[in-house]
């Protein structure tokens, strides 16, 4: 067991600040990674705040972050696929019961038994697991990730959740060449699923309710932008499009993008309004049409959708702060001021 600095909140009212964590020693299969940077994720901010506490009550001291980037500097005598020096990034999950047909299928994502990054109970060291938001993590090597070399590693971190979040639905939705897609949202995952959209070959359609977003939109590879609250805009789409990915976390109008979809189409919900929402059932009915909802990824598609990025040269759009920014990141957060994620460098956690 080693110690190592991180950023920690007390409770649900106590900013984040400077602590000393505990981490494991690498046993013969895990690998020791130095973090470089990583994103912060709306769910870092719920987490924090313990604003899930109904299904998943936050243990505290928590330190936050799964979006993880950085070079590995020790790894275990059974470790095969990576060496010191080499890049590597952990995303939500650290661990499964691999055993069970969701991880045998590489949906490690729906194994009843996975460990999540942070605040999830730790098998090695008791106590919950702490996130990214430190000098250095220990993961078992199964759970680690290659990140390409040829991507700015800031814009990579959000990769790891952002990223997977909407790759995985567009890929599982069969998202080709001609395929027309719409995204709804402009945000952290919106733009992502814009980005994905494009160099999948779709023709894409983002929806947004402020017109102001519409330059940037198409800059990030929109082929067209509808303003949402204008009735005839969307009635020109009405049923056209084979799949919709829904980012939207506030209450909005699910059928009026339901009615978007051709015969067979599909929409799915990857961002998480507080309250349910009202589905007409005629809607779906009358066009075969289907709802559905979509969680990260498993380790092998988290994987494809990285060498995809180095691929296709796509990285989230951050804005890289230093940790001691990390409260003030949280606040904008909240208010959507910032294009399109947070990203810290954790060069900044030694100074702290």
């Amino acid at each position: 067991m080693y110690n190592t600095k991180a950023y920690s909140a007390a409770s649900a009212t106590s900013p984040l600040t400077s602590d000393t964590i505990a981490r494991r020693d690498p046993t013969e299969h895990d690998v020791q990674i130095e973090i470089l940077f990583c994103g912060i994720c709306h769910s870092d901010v719920h987490s924090v705040r313990n604003e899930w506490s109904g299904f998943m009550p936050s243990v505290y001291p928590i330190v936050p972050g799964h979006e993880i980037v950085g070079r590995v500097t020790k790894v275990g005598s059974a470790v095969t696929k990576y060496k010191p020096g080499d890049l590597a990034g952990v995303g939500c999950m650290v661990d499964s019961d691999r055993t069970c047909p969701n991880c045998q299928a590489g949906l490690e994502q729906f194994c009843p038994n996975m460990t999540l990054t942070y605040n999830f109970p730790d098998k090695h060291l008791g106590g919950v697991t702490y996130g990214g938001y430190s000098d250095s993590i220990v993961v078992e090597e199964r759970f680690v990730l290659r990140v390409p070399e040829n991507l700015d590693l800031a814009g990579v971190a959000p990769l790891l959740c952002a990223g997977i979040t909407t790759y995985s639905p567009l890929r599982h939705w069969g998202v080709t060449e001609g395929k027309k897609v719409g995204v709804v949202g402009l945000g952290g995952l919106g733009h992502m699923g814009v980005k994905f959209a494009h160099a999948l070959g779709a023709h894409v359609v983002v929806f947004t309710t402020s017109p102001d977003k519409k330059e940037d939109a198409l800059r990030l590879g929109a082929d067209e932008v509808v303003v949402s609250r204008n009735t005839d805009e969307m009635q020109k789409h009405a049923g056209s499009f084979d799949f919709i990915l829904d980012t939207v976390s506030a209450k909005h109008d699910i059928n009026a993008y339901i009615d978007l979809l051709r015969l067979d189409g599909n929409i799915t919900l990857v961002g998480a309004p507080e309250k349910p929402l009202d589905v007409a059932a005629f809607s779906l009915i009358m066009a075969r049409r289907s709802l559905s909802g979509s969680s990260i990824g498993g380790i092998p598609e988290t994987q494809e959708m990285l060498d995809f990025c180095g691929k296709h040269n796509i990285t989230a759009d951050v804005e890289v702060i230093p940790i001691q920014q990390v409260n003030e990141a949280y606040e904008r957060l909240l208010k959507s001021d910032v294009k399109y994620r947070f990203c810290i460098d954790m060069a900044s956690l030694k100074s702290a």
